[in-house]
C-alpha cells in the first residue's frame, strides 16, 4: 500500500479526525426580541452554561426540560472562536460523518444541504449534495448558502479558514473525550433550537456509560491494541484511548496521539486481546498483518485467538454512535460480561 492509498484510507476510516493522521504521515426557530420574558432569560442562562462547557468536564443529565433556543445566540467553538446567529439555521453544511450524524439524529436532518463525501450514515445523507472529501469545495459550499457548517478543527482547518473569510458561520469541533461528544452534541442542539431532541441523544449516551461502567465494576483490565489501521494505533490525549479505558482495557500503545507502532515493542507489551476495524476489502488487510508478522504468533492476543473485528464507524466517529462504538469495544475486551 503507498502513502496517499494508506492516506485515504485512513480519512475514510475516521471520518472527521483522520486528517491528524495524514498529517502525522506526511511529516514523518424565529428570531427573538430583546424584550424576552423571564422563562426565556432562564432558558438563555441554559444555553450558555452548556455551551461554556470544556472537553475535560463530565455533562450531567439536564436538571428540568429545555426549552426553544433564543436568539440572537452566541456560542465559541473548540477553536476558541465565537460566532452569532441571528435565528434558527435553515440550510446546514456538514464537512464530516460525524456531524451529519449528529444533524439527524437531533431531528435537524431536514436542514442539511450538504454533506462530504463519506457522510454513509443515516441512509438519507446519500442523496445530499456532496462538497468534498478530504478537500472541501469552497464554491459548493458557498453556492449552498449555509446559515450553518459543522466541521472539525483538525480535519477541516484549512476549509475553515477559508469558508471563515466568507463570513460564513462555521462551528468547529474536537473533541477528545466522550464526555465531550456529549456536550458538543448538546451545543450542536442549541445552536439549531433541537434542545430537547440532543439532551435525549447525551442522555442515551450517559446511560450507556453508566450501564458498562456498572457491568465492569471490579472486572480485571486485560492488555489490549487497537490497531485503527494496518501498522497503526492510537494513545493518551485521544478520545479512543479515552474509550478503551471506559470499555475495561488497558492500552499497550507507547506513544501519544495516533501513530505507527513498532511491532516488536508490541510483542513485547504482549497485549492479551487485539481489536481492530471492519474494512470493505476481503480478508481484511489489517487481520492479514496481524497474524504474518514476524514473532507475533507468541502474542497472547494470538495464541489465544483473541483477534476481534469490529464495526468502524461506531468505534471511530465522536458522534451519536460512539456510544454503540463503547459497548462493541467492551464486548470485544470482556464478552463474558457482555452477552
Amino acid at each position: 500500500m503507498n502513502k496517499q492509498q494508506a492516506q485515504l484510507r485512513l480519512w475514510r476510516k475516521l471520518g472527521l479526525l483522520s486528517i491528524v493522521m495524514v498529517l502525522m504521515l506526511l511529516a514523518a426557530c424565529g428570531s427573538k426580541d430583546n424584550s424576552t420574558n423571564n422563562d426565556n432569560s432562564s432558558n438563555k442562562q441554559q444555553q450558555e452554561q452548556t455551551a461554556e462547557q470544556t472537553n475535560d468536564r463530565k455533562t450531567e443529565p439536564a436538571a428540568e426540560q429545555p426549552g426553544a433556543t433564543v436568539y440572537p445566540l452566541t456560542i465559541k467553538d473548540d477553536s476558541g472562536t465565537e460566532i452569532t446567529l441571528e435565528k434558527a439555521p435553515a440550510r446546514i453544511v456538514t464537512l464530516a460523518p460525524s456531524e451529519t450524524e449528529i444533524a439527524f439524529a437531533i431531528g435537524a436532518g431536514d436542514s442539511v444541504v450538504g454533506v462530504d463525501e463519506y457522510s454513509n450514515y443515516p441512509e438519507q445523507a446519500a442523496a445530499i449534495e456532496k462538497v468534498g472529501d478530504m478537500t472541501t469545495n469552497i464554491e459548493k459550499v458557498t453556492a449552498l448558502q449555509p446559515d450553518l457548517i459543522l466541521a472539525s478543527v483538525s480535519a477541516n482547518k484549512q476549509a475553515i479558514e477559508q469558508l471563515r473569510a466568507l463570513k460564513l458561520n462555521v462551528y468547529a469541533t474536537e473533541p477528545k473525550t466522550y464526555d465531550a461528544v456529549i456536550a458538543k452534541i448538546k451545543n450542536i442542539g442549541i445552536l439549531t433550537d433541537k434542545q430537547q431532541a440532543s439532551v435525549e441523544v447525551a442522555d442515551h449516551m450517559s446511560q450507556v456509560k453508566a450501564d458498562v461502567e456498572s457491568k465492569l465494576a471490579g472486572a480485571d483490565k486485560p492488555t489490549v491494541l487497537i490497531e485503527i489501521s494496518q501498522g497503526w494505533t492510537v494513545g493518551k490525549g485521544e478520545f479512543m484511548d479515552e474509550l478503551l479505558t471506559l470499555a475495561g482495557g488497558t492500552n499497550v500503545a507507547q506513544s501519544n496521539g495516533w501513530h505507527e507502532f513498532d511491532a516488536e515493542q508490541i510483542v513485547k507489551s504482549n497485549p492479551q486481546v487485539i481489536v481492530y476495524p471492519s474494512l470493505a476489502e476481503s480478508p481484511n488487510p489489517i487481520l492479514e498483518a496481524i497474524n504474518s508478522r514476524p514473532g507475533w504468533k507468541v502474542i497472547d492476543a494470538v495464541k489465544n485467538n483473541r483477534l476481534v473485528e469490529v464495526p468502524e464507524d461506531p468505534l471511530s466517529r465522536v458522534g451519536p454512535r460512539l456510544a454503540d462504538g463503547l459497548q462493541v469495544l467492551a464486548k470485544a475486551i470482556h464478552p463474558e460480561l457482555f452477552q
